[in-house]
């Protein structure tokens, strides 16, 4: 399976990819990491970390709608995903993906549909390894934004709210 790199010391070659973002935050690079041809973990990168260009035609392909979805929020991923969690969690993920750009769904909203709790829908947000093709970011609390993998300030916030605006969704 897709390994899961908690060390802030990664290096390019463990990823399939590693492209530039115009996200204006200090970690605006993106590492794609494949598993078995499909789409397992979209890594948030300092802007220092090396580019590395696409192993493969399928990391292509994910640059490629990457790069359609920064000139288009409207563009919609056609992408084969494999992210590793629990059945509920991808049960979350799968639902988010039905969330089209420009809007937004609370925490309540996606629990009600999957017949679990707000807080259980937040901790799989949390644990989301695909941000941005799986938005997450659409997600928001009744009232006001919410949070951010796990954050209600600071760089992860501010990504939240610079995707929920390019998709003028804020």
């Amino acid at each position: 399976m897709c390994a899961n790199l908690s060390s802030p010391t990664v290096t390019a070659t463990q990823f399939d990819a590693v492209i530039d973002s115009p996200i204006p935050v200090d970690r605006n690079r993106l590492g794609i990491r494949l598993y078995n041809n499909q789409l397992c973990e979209l890594v948030f990168l300092e802007a220092s970390h090396q580019l590395l260009s696409p192993l493969n035609v399928y990391g292509s392909d994910i640059v490629r709608q990457l790069e359609q979805y920064f000139a288009d929020p409207t563009h919609s991923f056609s992408i084969k995903l494999a992210p590793e969690g629990t059945d509920f969690q991808k049960r979350v993920w799968q639902a988010l993906t039905a969330c089209p750009s420009g809007t937004v769904i609370t925490y309540g909203e996606v629990a009600a549909t999957l017949n679990s709790a707000p807080r259980a829908v937040g901790g799989a947000c949390r644990h989301n390894p695909i941000p941005i093709i799986v938005p997450c970011h659409r997600v928001v609390a009744k009232q006001g934004l919410g949070g951010y993998a796990g954050q209600t300030d600071g760089m992860n916030m501010v990504l939240k709210k610079w995707l929920l605006s390019h998709e003028s969704a804020i």
